[in-house]
């Protein structure tokens, strides 16, 4: 998983990539490619 100041980038790798927010941080989850995990500072 990446730690990114900005998920902008991270979002738009793939279609499927959607971002939830858990605990009050961002984070971008991919069921089809988990690679693209990521979360904000």
């Amino acid at each position: 998983m990446k730690v990114l100041s900005s998920l902008k980038s991270a979002k738009s790798r793939h279609p499927k990539c959607q971002i939830v927010r858990r605990r009050g941080k961002l984070y971008v989850i991919c069921k089809e490619n988990p690679r693209f995990k990521a979360r904000q500072r």
